[in-house]
Formats: structure tokens, sequence, C-alpha cells
């Protein structure tokens, strides 16, 4: 069935395909990576975002968590149920969230797999320090495998952190 001649023409097949690929990507290489040379023809100026942009105040945490509503915590803190768990000792891929504020930051029992800066970022999981982290993670602690980008909404991060500090009341 298979014979020298059937093997050749399958090889050649193979390599010229492989050939009309690499062409192809030399071609359109250099199609859409030409360099402009010269002056534009005309610029359009635009006003600068920065100048426009109204300043933002900056919001006193404590604040904001003092009128933090522990029920909407609780929806927010599904997007972190994928890896934590919300019951003492029940580990998951990260370690559990149960009396989490005012606990030492590598202290969960059973739980070995801490990460990066971690444990030099801070001592204590404080309101604040939780604020940073859920900001985040990867700024607060670099190197942390906490793969989560982080919530950009102050509220949101104060829900879950009364939520979180609700829990073991």
């Amino acid at each position: 069935m298979f014979d020298t001649m059937t093997i050749t023409k399958v090889a050649a097949g193979l390599f010229g395909a492989w050939l009309v690929l690499l062409l192809g990507k030399f071609v359109s290489e250099e199609v859409y990576h030409n360099e402009v040379h010269g002056e534009a023809g005309y610029v359009i100026e635009v006003a600068s975002a920065e100048e426009d942009a109204p300043e933002e105040e900056a919001v006193d945490f404590s604040v904001v968590l003092a009128s933090a509503d522990i029920g909407e915590g609780e929806k927010v803190f599904r997007k972190c149920s994928a890896c934590h768990k919300a019951v003492q000792g029940e580990n998951a891929v990260g370690p559990y969230l149960y009396g989490v504020v005012g606990r030492d930051i590598d202290s969960a029992e059973g739980y070995t797999s801490y990460s990066g800066n971690l444990e030099q970022s801070a001592d204590v999981w404080t309101p604040e320090n939780l604020n940073a982290f859920l900001e985040k993670p990867a700024a607060w602690a670099p190197g942390t495998t906490m793969g989560f980008a982080g919530l950009n909404k102050v509220e949101d991060r104060a829900n879950v952190i009364a939520y979180l500090d609700s829990l073991d009341e």
C-alpha cells in the first residue's frame, strides 16, 4: 500500500505546505509592518484626557466600611468562592476565609501554600490591609499566585470585608 513514491508525495506535500506558510508569513510581515518615513501630512490635535478628567476624591475607607452591606458582600463573595471557602478549616485552592479579619496573614490552619511577598506585606489582615489586597492582589503582594485581578469598586471591597467579618461573630 505504501511504496516509496507514495511516501515521497506525502513528504513533498507537507514540505510544500510548510514552505507556502513561511512565505505567506514573510510577505504579510513586509506588507503590514511597513515603517512610515517622513512627516505626517497633517496633525490632529486632541485635548488630553488628563486635563479634562475631574479629580477623584480620596474616599476614607473606614467611612465606606461603616456603611457596608453584608448581604451585598455575600453576593460579591461568590467571585471568591471559586477558590476560597467561608467555613473554618475547609481550605480549597486558597485558604479558608472564616475569621480572616484580624487573623495573622499566613495562619490558616492546614494551609501551607502561601506565596510571594504576602507575609512581607503585613502581619495581620486588618480591614485596611484586606482593602488594599482586594483592590489589586498582584500589586499589594508581588509574586502572589492568586490569579484574581481584584475588585475595582471600594464599595464592593467594603461589602466583602463586612461579610467576612460577620462570619465569626
